[in-house]
């Protein structure tokens, strides 16, 4: 009993700072004391979510993330703080030294309040605080641009060409050459600009939403779900537009098995977009599922992203044989090397060939790397058409969609 009334008479948080080791911090500390007296605490990043789901954090109004340079290793579990604060409608305050903008741009699209420079600027803390009491007005009835429908139309009949990017490994890039494939696509010339789909079908993992900085609509779930049923308007709603220019399925909001769709699914999703759009690129999960070999069949062009290295190698055989045994056409696949040697690499040359030659496989495209600039244009959502246009990975996919385009239309001709 004695606890129990100590507890109760105890003043609650209503506010706490989490970071590695909050003596980094003795400005916050300072500022902490000034604004909210002993009404806060202190928590670990790994104390913080198991604290969320406490009842004292209830009466918590905000927290201040703080973070240096030496914890942009832990990002996703300072992104994961952050979602879980603002899914109890708790308020964060990023407090950063030493962080890259890539880095801050991130955790505050992520869904961080405010930030602050570390060391803090005299009376910025309580000017945070008093700006996150504001009450948030409510926004006049204005949809948001970015999350707009596509409106299709009913007497559609084009019959797209359908490209697939497939990674054979983890990180080897596929999703970045989908996404930029696409946009390249979308923006051949002023004169001649395709009507371009992205179909991201990487259920569990897709990333193509956040390439692009695009929400993930909850009309993507729905349709997937009940595809018997889909028409020209409920594809539309579920397609979400980067720049009016490109049209985006992303993957679900939440994470769901990969037989979660059927290959009839698969097939009426792939022969809904093929019949509104001249291009319709694909970027596929890593793992072979049940309704690989549905889009493998409707696929024009089925690119396989391969690096330089065993994995991708093994990886490689592994889907040689595979498919080989099923009877399925291994030739669709069209061999591309990410981060391929430089033209004076001669050792790097030598070493592509006899890979393709163990492997009995045709490498037909050869893409450079790009440096860190890549992920800098993922992380800002971003093609690099835009973000980096000079960048030499972004020439070669611009000159590889332009040969897509001129053989699609050559094609056309001559039926």
């Amino acid at each position: 009993m004695t606890s129990e009334n100590s507890q109760s008479e105890a003043a609650p948080i209503a506010a706490c700072t989490i970071s590695r080791d909050v003596q980094n911090f003795d400005l916050l500390i300072e500022d902490m004391e000034t604004v909210m007296g002993e009404a806060w605490g202190d928590l670990g990043f790994t104390e913080a979510l198991a604290f969320f789901y406490q009842p004292e954090a209830e009466a918590v109004e905000f927290v201040a993330l703080a973070m240096d340079a030496e914890d942009e290793g832990n990002l996703p579990l300072m992104g994961e703080i952050i979602t879980q604060a603002k899914s109890r409608g708790i308020k964060v305050i990023l407090v950063a030294e030493d962080v890259t903008p890539a880095a801050l741009h991130k955790l505050l699209r992520q869904g961080a309040d405010e930030f602050i420079p570390y060391p803090l600027p005299e009376q910025e803390l309580a000017a945070a605080v008093e700006r996150l009491r504001v009450p948030e007005q409510p926004v006049a009835q204005t949809p948001a641009a970015p999350a707009r429908a596509h409106k299709l139309h009913a007497d559609s009949q084009r019959e797209g060409a359908v490209i697939v990017c497939h990674g054979l490994a983890g990180g080897s890039g596929a999703s970045t050459f989908a996404v930029n494939l696409a946009w390249e696509l979308a923006e051949l010339t002023p004169s001649e600009r395709p009507s371009v789909c992205l179909l991201d079908l990487d259920l569990q993992t897709g990333s193509v939403s956040t390439y692009l900085d695009l929400p993930r609509r909850e009309a993507v779930m729905e349709m997937l779900s009940e595809t018997e049923a889909m028409d020209e308007d409920i594809f539309g709603q579920s397609l979400v537009s980067f720049q009016d220019k490109l049209q985006v399925l992303t993957a679900p909001a939440d994470m769901v098995p990969l037989e979660f769709i059927t290959p009839e699914d698969i097939l009426r999703v792939v022969e809904m977009a093929r019949s509104h759009f001249d291009f319709v690129v694909i970027d596929m999960p890593h793992t072979l599922v049940q309704w690989t070999e549905t889009v493998l069949t409707l696929s024009h062009v089925y690119f396989a992203m391969i690096e330089l290295d065993m994995r991708s190698a093994q990886n490689a055989l592994r889907v040689k044989r595979a498919l080989q045994s099923e009877d399925l056409p291994f030739e669709k696949l069209r061999f591309l090397l990410n981060r391929g040697p430089k033209f004076t690499d001669l050792n790097g040359k030598s070493r592509v060939k006899r890979l393709a030659e163990s492997l009995g496989i045709s490498i037909d495209v050869q893409l450079p790397d790009g440096g860190k600039t890549i992920l800098h244009s993922c992380d800002h959502g971003q093609p690099l058409a835009i973000s980096a246009p000079k960048n030499p990975l972004r020439k070669e996919i611009a000159k590889l969609a332009k040969s897509l385009h001129e053989l699609g239309r050559s094609d056309a001709e001559a039926a």
